[in-house]
């Protein structure tokens, strides 16, 4: 689960007809289309929007920030009338049509967001609706409807089904579940206990730390905001039960391995010498610590306090994202991480959050709508009352006629 996620940046290059990085990571300095006012980011969200504005809002309510109306307003305004949601939608108000590409990454990720959040039942239920629609037969998602099941997107899926208060394995299709996909992409503990994105064309399994991060929490029905395990365990991999628990551990004992070395994943792209992965290093910690316990991530954890400022500055919000989720999973005050303040940086990047007065103002004025006579009611109530006073008030005034 990097700030984009492979199966997202895939789905670009089938769209587009060329390769491109991660948009999130490398923000566009003029975006193609104009940013509304209650999107967080600077750079054009065509790709990323609903996912880097589920992250932020999912961040925010994690550390206790009550979001901006408008900023949730505008991710309730991407949902189609069939309950999926795109990357971005430039013109909520025109109807989806078989030209919007709908994808279960934005979709699951908007259900995280929106389910947290509270008071969106309806919108949250249309988008489960539609997830299950779209599962394949081996229990699995892939990024669009009918697309090959990979870890990372059956893994987001499993946390909006999650946070619905749905059991993700109860959730099949032809008697498979989300763990049977799962546990199909996981190699044995002779090739690490990684799990992989995808099957290549020839049907084999190559590790990806992406898809490993991605499956460790979905193989534990975590979503992407988890706290740490109850009980601390080094995690180590076994070939024996193959239960979605010791897939876990199997996934997180590879990633415990791969950051052994320099604290941290790399990412190598084709051409390109291996450069840090600060994003899926962040996910690497949330990983490690819901499978084994905040201890078991302290050196990648160490490791993005002390580096990863200047890539979520330049990132956005999604990155300020999973380093605040990195920080909830290990008990670290977000506040105080590396020397920086996450959530001020965070909220830096879209519409200021509410304050208390804003979000009682914005409750009092639900109520009000919600009146069965309605504010006009109030207020010709007010008017008539004010006329009433007024003629007390003048025939006190006057006095008797002598």
């Amino acid at each position: 689960m990097n700030v984009r996620r492979s199966a997202a940046a895939l789905a670009a290059i089938a769209v587009v007809g060329a390769a491109a990085a991660p948009v999130a990571a490398s923000p566009s300095p003029s975006p193609s289309v104009a940013k509304p006012s209650g999107l967080f980011g600077s750079g054009d969200p065509t790709y990323d929007g609903v996912w880097r504005q589920s992250l932020a809002l999912l961040a925010q309510h994690t550390v206790g920030v009550e979001p901006a109306a408008k900023a949730v307003d505008w991710l309730t305004g991407q949902q189609c009338a069939n309950g999926a949601f795109a990357a971005f939608r430039a013109d909520p108000a025109k109807a989806c049509d078989a030209k919007v590409m709908v994808d279960t990454n934005s979709t699951a990720a908007a259900v995280q967001a929106l389910a947290a959040l509270g008071g969106h039942d309806a919108q949250t239920g249309k988008a489960v609706t539609w997830l299950k629609s779209v599962q394949n037969k081996d229990g699995g998602w892939g990024y669009t409807p009918g697309g090959a099941s990979d870890a990372n997107s059956t893994s987001v899926v499993v946390g909006a089904l999650t946070a619905v208060g749905q059991k993700p394995d109860a959730v099949r299709k032809d008697g498979k579940s989300p763990s049977d996909a799962l546990l199909k992409l996981a190699l044995p503990c002779a090739e690490g206990g990684a799990f992989a994105f995808q099957p290549d064309k020839a049907g084999k399994l190559a590790a990806n730390a992406d898809a490993t991060a991605a499956a460790v929490l979905g193989a534990l029905g975590e979503g992407l905001v988890a706290g740490p395990a109850a009980k601390t365990a080094a995690p180590a991999c076994s070939d024996g039960a193959r239960t979605p628990a010791q897939a876990a551990a199997n996934g997180a004992a590879y990633l415990a391995q791969a950051v052994k070395k320099d604290g941290h994943l790399v990412s190598a792209l084709p051409g390109a010498t291996d450069q840090p992965d600060y994003g899926n290093t962040a996910d690497a910690v949330v990983a490690l610590a819901a499978q084994g316990g905040a201890q078991q991530a302290r050196q990648p954890l160490a490791w993005l306090g002390k580096n990863a400022a200047g890539w979520a500055r330049q990132s956005g919000p999604a990155a300020y994202a999973q380093l605040i989720f990195a920080a909830h999973a290990t008990g670290t005050d977000p506040r105080r991480f590396g020397g920086q303040d996450l959530v001020a940086q965070l909220n830096a990047t879209g519409p200021a959050p509410q304050t208390k007065a804003t979000a009682q103002q914005d409750t009092q004025k639900d109520k009000d709508d919600d009146s069965p006579f309605g504010v006009w009611w109030f207020v010709g109530v007010c008017l008539v009352a004010g006329i009433g006073i007024g003629f007390l008030v003048s025939g006190r005034r006057k006095g008797p006629q002598l």
